[in-house]
């Protein structure tokens, strides 16, 4: 099954202190981009997080942000008597030099270092539990692009229907305007009584044919839409695969437009590219 680029993911946990919080979100991107944001104290961790991220991705443009939500506990707000004693020890020496400063305020010496039991992040304390919430983050994430990717390749599977149908429906117009064609020229020449004239017929007639042939054009959109089928298919990571068939599809829905002999063909030719650029816009998305 071919998948989508764009994703979203939240993993929590529970940890010593607090909660963390790993978000993901990928958009569509050419190739495999990766940029995390995260507390300082964890930023070790961000070559493992890339190497699990590019694992299980192949395109797009990820984002991840690690976040610590700290937990008021009864530790963490009973102050620390042997740090509040030597704060007010090294305050008091300071208060003789700088007699003039004024005292510590409370709120300054609650947030004095050591004062309050203050939780701290280890990385090596956390590392499972990250690349824990990283795998599961992954697989969510990777579940809802498959299912974007299954809309995709239904909306896909529409346009080529009706591509085969247009492809179906053209083919046998074309004779049709080269006998037109001929019988139009061959009235003209009699009329004129115009010597050799049957030969003359017979020259324009294969030059008009070849001129308006379409028939290679059409067996190639059909060859590719067999093969845009069976790419989607097979499933994985197609959609360089399917851009470029996208190019391929719209070249020939160009020169069919251009050898058009009739204002029907004309129209199946703009419908043709109408659609192909509909699936494209859809492709840019697949990873």
């Amino acid at each position: 099954m071919i998948a989508s680029m764009t994703g979203f993911a939240i993993v929590n946990r529970e940890v010593p202190g607090g909660r963390l919080s790993l978000e993901l979100r990928s958009v569509n991107h050419r190739y495999l981009e990766f940029q995390c944001r995260m507390p300082d104290e964890l930023r070790l961790l961000e070559t493992q997080l890339r190497e699990g991220v590019a694992a299980k991705l192949v395109r797009g443009k990820v984002d991840c942000r690690i976040s610590f939500n700290k937990v008021a506990s009864a530790a963490s707000v009973t102050p620390n008597a042997e740090a509040v004693a030597r704060l007010k020890e090294t305050a008091a020496l300071l208060q003789k030099d700088f007699p003039e400063a004024r005292g510590l305020s409370l709120w300054e010496v609650l947030h004095a270092p050591g004062v309050l039991n203050d939780v701290t992040l280890e990385a090596d304390d956390l590392k499972d539990v990250v690349m824990g919430m990283l795998a599961e983050a992954l697989a969510d994430m990777n579940a809802s692009r498959a299912r974007e990717g299954e809309k995709l390749a239904a909306m896909i599977e529409e346009r080529l229907a009706r591509i085969s149908v247009i492809v179906n429906d053209a083919a046998p117009l074309v004779p049709a305007v080269v006998k037109a064609y001929e019988e139009k020229l061959a009235a003209k020449l009699a009329e004129a009584l115009l010597p050799g004239a049957d030969e003359r017929l017979r020259q324009e007639v294969v030059l008009f044919a070849a001129r308006v042939d379409v028939a290679e054009e059409l067996s190639r959109l059909t060859a590719h839409v067999a093969e845009v089928r069976r790419i989607l298919k097979q499933g994985g990571a197609a959609g360089k695969r399917l851009d470029f068939l996208m190019q391929e599809l719209n070249r020939e829905a160009n020169t069919l437009g251009s050898k058009s002999a009739t204002n029907e063909l004309s129209k199946m030719s703009v419908e043709l590219k109408v659609l192909i650029e509909q699936m494209r816009e859809q492709v840019q998305n697949i990873e």
